[in-house]
């Protein structure tokens, strides 16, 4: 039951999206530092802008595009009836957001070790 891809895709869904919402109250953290003032601002941005920081907008990356595109295939199974290629279909999710998550992620790793 544990690693049939129904599991495995409900599983990622539920972890992308508690990511999602822990990003999101990060992001109203720093932003919200903004009525603090400049110092709180700057300090709090200065926080997020570490390395390892950089690495994590990676993985935001991989969740936002994972969650995205199999949110796409479960209306497109839910609205179309096509459930006997449920399980390719939850394998080519996994290959196109791969392949995005590669585009997008090797340019922010690039950056980040150039140091600009």
């Amino acid at each position: 039951m544990y690693t049939s891809s129904g599991f495995i895709s409900f599983a990622l869904r539920r972890l992308t999206g508690v990511a999602l919402v822990v990003y999101l109250f990060m992001h109203l953290w720093v932003i919200g530092s903004v009525n603090a003032g400049p110092e709180a601002f700057d300090a709090r941005l200065a926080f997020v802008q570490q390395p390892l920081f950089k690495l994590l907008e990676v993985a935001l990356l991989a969740a936002v595009v994972y969650h995205a595109i199999d949110g796409i295939r479960i209306i497109v199974v839910h609205y179309t009836g096509i459930t006997e290629y449920r399980k390719s279909m939850f394998y080519a999710v996994l290959a196109v957001s791969t392949l995005l998550v590669i585009a997008g992620g090797v340019p922010i790793i690039r950056f980040m070790l150039e140091g600009k």
